[in-house]
């Protein structure tokens, strides 16, 4: 038997899967990916959860220069971040997203009994829909393409969603809402690669939801300690 063939069938599992053994850059790559979820991750929470001003500006400053960093040096394409097909998957992202603010609308007139909504002027409507691509990037192109290589794609998306939604607490709406929309969000990513109109239809959700809801549940849209130190 040469030994070409006792390779391969070193690599045969007992179920008769082919198993690939991990090569040392792939382990080393996998864990760069896992320290740069959890550094990233761990710098948001800091800043969600730190009283506004001069500490809580720096670790925001601090998490953005690395996630720019560390996309900019990474393994991960143009492509894989989903930065190179502004048309992909358009019209399906578009329609879901408009399903979603109608119903958010509606949920809004049923619960108009418990306040008024808070006014959303312009000045701070393009500002949050600059904030929405902002966080799709955060979301789809470094969180969602390095868990999809730790977790594979289906899991990924669940993931993914957690990790968007847990900066949401405590507020209970806005952490439930999140998640739902997380879901949605990610799985379009991983259909279509394009956070494009996902960015656009993040912006129309988040502006829906702040000028339909009651300010009694949403607290200015305030999440972590904010949320907790809102006062009406």
């Amino acid at each position: 038997m040469t030994a070409e063939s006792k390779n391969l069938i070193s690599e045969i599992a007992p179920e008769g899967r082919v198993v690939r053994p991990h090569s040392a850059w792939a382990l080393s790559a996998n864990l760069s990916d896992s320290l740069q979820v959890g550094m990233i991750f761990a710098l948001i929470m800091v800043a969600v959860w730190t009283p506004p001003g001069r500490v809580s500006t720096t670790v925001s400053l601090a998490a953005t220069l690395c996630i720019l960093w560390f996309a900019v040096r990474g393994r991960y394409s143009v492509g894989e971040m989903g930065l190179n097909r502004p048309g992909s998957g358009a019209m399906v992202i578009l329609v879901s997203g408009i399903f979603l603010i109608v119903a958010i609308v509606f949920a809004g007139w049923l619960f108009h009994d418990l306040g008024p909504a808070q006014p959303v002027p312009w000045r701070r409507a393009w500002k949050y829909a600059i904030w929405a691509l902002e966080q799709e990037f955060i979301l789809q192109s470094f969180f969602f393409v390095r868990l999809e290589s730790l977790l594979g794609s289906r899991r990924a998306v669940m993931a993914a969603a957690l990790l968007f939604a847990a900066p949401h607490v405590p507020s209970p709406l806005l952490t439930g809402l999140s998640l739902i929309g997380g879901l949605l969000f990610c799985e379009m990513f991983r259909r279509y690669r394009n956070i494009f109109p996902l960015g656009l239809i993040h912006a129309a959700i988040g502006l829906t939801i702040a000028a339909s809801l009651p300010d009694r549940l949403l607290h200015h849209m305030r999440v972590g300690l904010g949320y907790l130190l809102y006062r009406p």
